[in-house]
């Protein structure tokens, strides 16, 4: 994505949503073609995680944080948002599809507030997460690509749980 030259700090927005976006193209790639079977099976039986017991929780945790990340920024600036809920998915083909959509509420964030400053250095101005951590929109979206990478790797070796 590349934002107008209006926009503050365009490039490094253009980054963060370009590298998103290929966290999530890497993991819709992992989960393509999926049966049905194969996404619901429960893989870890001993977690106390509800969200990382099979592929399908881990999914539906991944597609609820990242409309959550956009959500905490949006609030942040005056907005109310309530945050989703977990809805679990039947098919990976319907998960493709709301990673698509995630990612596009994501990128919206920047359009709609083009002036948003990605780094504060001040922790008075920094976003408080649902988990209690506190960060500026730099670093919210920097945890959003890393946390795609972790269960991107956490689904892969499901798989190869599942051989």
């Amino acid at each position: 994505m590349i934002y107008p030259t209006s926009h503050t700090d365009a490039g490094a927005k253009s980054a963060l949503t370009d590298e998103y976006s290929r966290a999530i193209t890497e993991l819709k790639t992992v989960i393509a073609g999926l049966d049905d079977e194969t996404l619901c099976r429960i893989v870890d039986t001993e977690t106390k995680d509800e969200d990382c017991r099979s592929i399908q929780t881990i999914l539906t945790h991944v597609v609820k944080a990242g409309y959550g990340y956009a959500i905490a920024v949006r609030n942040s600036k005056g907005e109310a948002l309530d945050y989703p809920s977990r809805i679990q998915l039947p098919t990976a083909a319907a998960y493709v599809a709301e990673l698509d959509a995630m990612m596009a509420y994501n990128e919206e964030l920047f359009w709609d507030y083009p002036d948003l400053k990605l780094e504060e250095y001040d922790p008075v101005n920094k976003i408080k997460v649902r988990w209690g951590q506190l960060y500026d929109v730099d670093q919210l979206f920097e945890h959003a690509i890393v946390h795609i990478l972790r269960h991107r790797r956490q689904v892969e070796n499901f798989l190869k749980k599942m051989e």
